[in-house]
């Protein structure tokens, strides 16, 4: 490509590239427009920017380049204060530490991190937690010169001499398996290619079952068997249906594999003999349309937690000889108020994960008696979940617990007494006290009546009714993933500047239960949008805040919120921040060539279906981006995203770019090494959060 050509494809600004100095690069870059035409139901979209999806275009990179070093440019005045918050960040961290061990056969596993190093070190303990530790993977030697690496714990062979570990160095979650002796300390030969890094060993020490995606769409379609030193792998299922993906997990008592096939609203187990690994998968009960259902092994029965005529979910019981749905037997009802959201199953007993009034517990239920107990937590607001549990034979149940001004916390219950005891406490260092930080959980009435909650956290002794409170409110509101009040050190950094921090738990989620999450997907989407907007006027009416002082954020389908509401109420907001957003939703849910497409059917509607396709219009980012005043922006976006391709935030922010009338910034951050998950360093990550939270205080006129 000539000198002409190129200024052809970009206005002048990109004449930035390869020149410093803000006053080159201060003007945005500007792409091209190409038009082409995408038709359906009768009617015609021209999408301009439609080029920008082919990654192997030199121009693309080209246009990316520009963006970044215009993002660059634009703040360079902040890079002391991005570097201020760098350090008060990894200032928190506590360097030298580890994770709880969890028991496992005659082992305790866990891992730890070193100082000034970027990656954990997975260890082990023989017989007891003060044992010499014994090192089984140093993913610091793994990661030397790789802009990107990711390495999953090692899944533990039976006899616990071996392991196998997953290996991504390029972001797109291919990951590469390798077998480690661990007598020996040497690496077998044995290697396994572009794998999604789900995998299980049979009780045969030679045999791991694993899963491999759809090289183009990344579908988990194909489950192969893997031999110890044998050439070929066995297919063992593919899934043909293409709504559906498969997975693998382990039973706690280590007598199945199961594999797992579902989509949004159905689910297909099939029961894997450990002991017989050449054996075919048995179908525990075949898939049903709206029959979701997942499962237990409780030694001579089988412990099924299913949607059965229950919305909410309900736990039912079968003998492990005959387990299609008629042998079901219901133990623990449906109930209107509670989501049973997990199961564990122990020799002893049965716990349930519940969720009730957007608050988590643990109901637990004795196998002998019946007897029933519940563990909780007294906080207004916090999130808690089921641990490392892993030995079938306990009266001991992990769990995680943490709040908006409690950090990352370990406890184990004992399930006989229900007494909790703390293991650890994420150490936050710097001079962190809980007692300085506010918690609460309020609710507000939405436009249509609903009650929807919503968590929040600010310093003691800012005044709440100043009208002028910086506010970050954030929400995800997809899928059905609740948006828990989790603890971050980080967040510290807006607090002690006087930030309000918000969670409002929006339709989508499922902090109400299952009927939550159904009225904020498909044809009730704009619940999850009208929600944000409405929890963003509350905290407004409350006098907490005015619209030039709020910052919005949301990541991947909450991203598509962000685009949204930038749409939809851009005046409520003086920043948004949109990390790897999917927002060109209807041409993504028209090619079932890109990931996430036909098995999101479900969640967003099929836009073949006429109807479908005119709700999705209705709300697309792209597709709603006209000429107004928008929010200043920020958008992230990373090359290798296997979830929200590239060319969806790209596109976007170009047509913002060229249809906007504002003059607010609007800048376009690809990280040209890594996918949905960002850098993988536990400090090189926080990088991107010191941009982030520097393009919010700069705005702010916040300085130091």
């Amino acid at each position: 490509m000539n000198e002409h050509e190129f200024s052809a494809i970009f206005a002048f600004a990109f004449i930035a590239l390869g020149l410093s100095g803000f006053a080159r690069a201060a003007e945005p870059p500007k792409a091209k427009k190409v038009p082409h035409a995408l038709e359906k139901h009768g009617q015609a979209r021209n999408d301009e920017y439609y080029w920008l999806k082919d990654r192997k275009n030199p121009e693309v990179k080209a246009y990316l380049k520009a963006e970044n070093d215009y993002a660059a440019a634009a703040m360079r005045h902040t890079e002391k204060l991005q570097a201020k918050i760098f350090t008060e960040m990894k200032g928190r961290i506590k360097e030298d530490d580890s994770t709880v061990p969890f028991k496992y056969g005659g082992y305790y596993y866990y891992k730890t991190f070193k100082k000034g190093l970027e990656y954990p070190v997975y260890a082990r303990k023989k017989g007891s937690v003060d044992a010499a530790e014994e090192v089984l993977l140093d993913v610091n030697e793994i990661a030397k010169g790789k802009a990107f690496c990711s390495v999953t714990f090692p899944a533990i062979r039976p006899d616990h001499n071996a392991i196998a570990y997953a290996v991504d160095t390029g972001g797109r979650r291919f990951y590469d398996v390798y077998f480690k002796d661990l007598v020996t300390g040497k690496l077998y030969g044995d290697k396994i290619s572009a794998t999604s890094g789900n995998m299980a060993w049979a009780a045969d020490n030679r045999t791991l079952f694993y899963v491999k995606q759809n090289p183009e769409t990344l579908r988990w379609e194909r489950v192969l068997a893997h031999e110890l030193g044998r050439f070929r792998d066995l297919e063992v299922y593919f899934e043909a249906d293409e709504t559906f993906e498969v997975s693998l997990s382990k039973s706690n008592t280590d007598k199945y594999i199961f594999l797992r096939s579902g989509s949004t609203l159905s689910t297909e187990y099939r029961l894997i003999d450990a002991g017989k690994p050449s054996a075919p998968p048995a179908v525990f009960q075949a898939r049903q349309p709206r029959l979701e259902y997942d499962i237990a092994d409780g030694g001579d029965r089988f412990f099924v937690l299913n949607n059965d005529r229950a919305r909410n979910f309900k736990v039912s019981v079968c003998p492990s000889s005959a387990t299609s749905r008629a042998s079901w037997t219901d133990l623990v009802p449906h109930r209107e108020d509670t989501l049973v959201e997990n199961l564990e199953v122990f020799e002893n007993w049965l716990v349930l994960k519940e969720r009730f009034s957007a608050q988590g517990g643990f109901h637990v239920i004795s196998r002998a008696g019946g007897a029933e107990t519940r563990v909780g937590f007294d906080e207004p607001a916090y999130m808690t979940d089921l641990g490392d549990n892993y030995e079938y034979r306990t009266d001991t149940l992990r769990v995680t617990y943490e709040s908006l001004t409690t950090p990352d916390s370990v406890y184990d219950v004992n399930l006989r007494t229900g007494e909790k005891r703390l293991l650890k406490r994420q150490e936050v260092l710097g001079g962190f006290k809980p007692e300085d930080y506010q918690a609460e959980r309020l609710w507000f009435t939405a436009r249509d009546g609903e009650k929807v909650p919503v968590s929040l956290v600010y310093k003691k002794g800012i005044a709440l009714d100043s009208g002028k409170n910086p506010v970050h409110i954030y929400s995800y509101g997809s899928y059905g993933y609740s948006s828990d009040p989790y603890f971050s050190s980080g967040r510290l950094s807006l607090l002690d500047r006087g930030f309000i921090c918000a969670i409002p738990h929006i339709r989508g989620g499922s902090e109400l239960g299952r009927r939550w999450y159904e009225d904020g997907r498909q044809l009730k989407k704009k619940n999850t949008f009208y929600d944000f907007i409405d929890a963003t006027k509350y905290l407004i009416g409350l006098g907490y805040t005015s619209p030039d002082h709020i910052y919005a954020e949301g990541g991947s389908a909450g991203g598509l919120l962000m685009g949204a509401v930038s749409n939809m109420a851009p005046e409520l907001y003086k920043g948004i921040i949109a990390a790897v957003p999917f927002v060109d939703v209807v041409t993504t849910m028209l090619d079932p060539d890109i990931p996430l497409t036909t098995s999101e059917y479900d969640e967003w509607g099929d836009p073949n279906v006429k109807e479908y396709y005119d709700y999705l219009l209705s709300y697309s980012p792209y597709d709603n981006v006209e000429k107004k005043a928008y929010p200043n922006l920020l958008i992230e976006t990373g090359l290798n995203d296997s979830q929200v391709q590239y060319w969806e935030p790209a596109k976007w922010a170009a047509r913002l770019r060229d249809r906007k009338t504002d003059k607010n910034l609007l800048l376009l951050k690809t990280d040209m090494d890594t996918g949905h998950g960002g850098k993988s360093g536990r400090f090189e990550s926080l990088k991107l959060v010191a941009f982030e939270y520097a393009f919010m205080l700069d705005l702010e006129g916040i300085k130091e």
